[in-house]
């Protein structure tokens, strides 16, 4: 699929995996809605906000537009695809990325933070898919893209080697997302609308990724870039809408389909 001229709507924008992958869109033609809730710098350890990466999109020639958009709030979930369909006329790719990762043990986990994992990972890009394939299938089809990672994968029996303690509620949400994303594929296949899921090889290390360990008095910026990520899903987006219902990772990605990551 030529991206020229297409719009896309990417979540978590603002800094990170997010902020790579929108730009790279951008680079490729697309007009990018950047969807995220932040405004203004509020963490020295989170650089950027919604507005400084639409800007360096539009510094690169591209066409960009910072949109608020909080996916634990259905209305403003619904309010970020209407704003980007009014600033754009139409949406072409949605790019689910927006996550948040809460430690914890069954035993150890606060109820409240069950929530929040439930509410950003899963139950938001439900919400944004739910409110943006009218829209695709208005513009004649397009892509989904869903960002997991490799706690989705499922262990397998034990007894394990190493017995690895916190991750199993994020392990949890992912999984269900790739599951929903290959329940999907097969439903919209017949609009056109592919549905793709892509996770990080390994560890990726962004804003989000050394939050909780950085010193909030003197962060370290030496942030990585995700481009394995962002050219991934510029690839996924570039393919005819019977490429679908796929679970791949970025770099094996890159790497079968000569991808340059240079």
């Amino acid at each position: 699929m030529e991206l020229t001229g297409k719009v896309a709507l990417v979540t978590g924008a603002s800094r990170g995996i997010g902020e790579d992958i929108a730009r790279e869109l951008g680079r490729a033609g697309c007009a990018v809605a950047i969807c995220a809730r932040t405004e203004t710098v509020k963490d020295n350890r989170l650089p950027g906000t919604i507005h400084s990466v639409a800007q360096a999109i539009r510094d690169e020639g591209g066409r960009a537009e910072g949109i608020v958009m909080d996916m634990r709030e259905p209305e403003s979930v619904a309010s970020g695809v209407a704003r980007t369909v009014e600033v754009f006329g139409r949406l072409d790719i949605v790019v689910n990325n927006a996550a948040i990762l809460v430690p914890g043990t069954i035993e150890s986990i606060q109820p409240r933070h069950i929530d929040l994992i439930w509410q950003v990972d899963l139950r938001g890009p439900i919400l944004l898919m739910r409110e943006a394939i009218p829209h695709l299938r208005a513009a004649g089809g397009g892509h989904i893209i869903n960002v997991s990672s490799v706690a989705g994968v499922f262990p397998g029996p034990g007894p394990y080697k190493e017995a690895r303690k916190g991750g199993a509620f994020y392990g949890m949400i992912k999984s269900g997302l790739e599951r929903l994303s290959q329940g999907l594929a097969m439903e919209l296949q017949d609009d056109r609308i592919a549905v793709n899921v892509l996770s990080p090889q390994g560890r990726i290390k962004t804003p989000g990724n050394l939050f909780a360990t950085n010193d909030p008095e003197n962060p370290n910026l030496d942030f990585e870039a995700a481009t394995a990520m962002a050219r991934g899903a510029r690839w996924i987006c570039e393919q005819p809408a019977t490429v679908t219902g796929n679970i791949w990772f970025d770099e094996d990605l890159c790497r079968a389909k000569g991808i340059a990551l240079d």
